[in-house]
């Protein structure tokens, strides 16, 4: 019988894989016997993960690539290609915010800098839309592929403060449920576009936000385990089984779906 979850001998791109998330996907998938490609910016971080991979046994490569320009992930595809033959996952993990996009409780919309949003538009929108088209292509030519964009709990429910990153998160999961239906009416069902929706997890770029030197929560942090039926943040760990289905041939009818991994956050109603 067939291992609907077999992922072995796979070849994985994972951008942003120098952080949290994308960090523990490469991991998670690498000791599943996938063949992962870590890309991000910071090379020192990634090279940091990628030896954590293959000190277990794995299989990483880590290269260092701005996910905003085209030759650079263009250069990327033509090597994992010649190395490995294939390209069958890209994890869209990339993605942050800036302080300018940000609207405190201190300031107004008005004083929103527009340089600040259209880099955080520019990271978490364009920043997979660039990806999906490069690695896509090869995904389309090889009739089978799956490509994974990273949401947020900001899409269904109004985050305060953060527009910029709201606002482009929103955009990834109409991009995700487009793309799927783009690739399906035009190249078949070999190529399966879908989106994973974290809840709160605590990562670098959010840490002081949530946390307080000491380990206690911030009034935000507070405010969201509140919220939370689970009552706690999520563990980057708990993101992998779902990971794992969509990576999968388990989820071969699952196309242009955002599945929610947030300890019941987006379903609870505060009462």
């Amino acid at each position: 019988m067939k291992d609907l979850f077999d992922l072995n001998h796979k070849v994985a791109i994972i951008t942003g894989a120098g952080g949290v998330l994308g960090g523990e996907a490469a991991r998670y998938l690498a000791a599943q016997n996938v063949r992962v490609v870590l890309l991000g910016r910071t090379l020192q971080s990634l090279e940091k993960n990628a030896a954590s991979i293959i000190d277990k046994g794995g299989s990483a490569l880590a290269l260092s690539c701005d996910v905003l320009n085209r030759s650079e992930l263009e250069a990327v595809r033509d090597k994992v290609l010649n190395n490995y033959g294939a390209i069958d996952i890209l994890i869209n993990a990339a993605g942050g915010n800036k302080a300018g996009a940000v609207v405190t409780p201190e300031q107004t919309f008005f004083e929103m800098s527009m340089d600040d949003l259209t880099e955080v538009v520019d990271l978490n929108l364009y920043g997979s839309v660039l990806p999906s088209m490069v690695f896509g292509e090869t995904m389309v030519a090889q009739k089978s592929g799956v490509i994974i964009n990273y949401s947020s709990m900001s899409v269904a429910e109004v985050i305060t403060r953060v527009a910029g990153y709201s606002a482009s998160k929103a955009a990834i999961e109409n991009f995700t449920r487009w793309l799927a239906v783009e690739f399906a009416q035009k190249h078949g069902e070999g190529v399966r576009v879908n989106a994973i929706v974290p809840g709160f997890f605590i990562g670098d770029q959010n840490r002081k936000l949530l946390l307080n030197e000491d380990g206690s929560l911030t009034s935000r942090g507070e405010s969201i385990i509140q919220n939370t039926p689970y009552k706690r943040f999520g563990e980057a760990h708990e993101l992998n089984g779902t990971l794992h289905y969509l990576c999968a041939e388990a989820s071969s009818f699952v196309t242009g779906a955002a599945l929610a991994v947030d300890g019941g956050f987006q379903i609870y109603s505060g009462v």
